[in-house]
């Protein structure tokens, strides 16, 4: 189906393109998943430290949002102190293909202006 399909449902939300804006869209979600496509897995405090201006709670967050989306695997480890690792899904991975054309498509539009 094209997007002009879903031009009669009325609500963006309710189409695939609405469905990937949720899962994906956001100012942090990419960047997390692109973090984890190039160093997986990863612990919270190195993803924090490696994204920079983002904060715990709002990491957090987005981790669990992704996580809930199946994008995101958590894996705890039983140990003191806690370790957690996150890496991706194989659902993720097949973002992945998609992600990179939107960082050609980047390389090859940002100094157009």
């Amino acid at each position: 189906m094209s997007m002009a399909d879903y031009k009669e449902k009325g609500n963006i939300q309710e189409t695939p393109f609405g469905y990937t804006l949720k899962v994906i869209g956001g100012k942090w979600k990419m960047l997390i998943i692109y973090l984890l496509a190039e160093n997986q897995p990863v612990r919270f405090n190195d993803m924090k430290r490696r994204i920079g201006t983002i904060t715990f709670k709002i990491l957090s967050s987005q981790l669990k949002e992704l996580e809930a989306d199946g994008i995101v695997r958590r894996k705890e480890y039983p140990q003191i102190p806690p370790k957690v690792e996150y890496s991706l899904t194989q659902k993720a991975e097949s973002l992945l293909p998609i992600l990179e054309q939107l960082c050609e498509w980047g390389e090859k539009n940002r100094n157009s202006l």
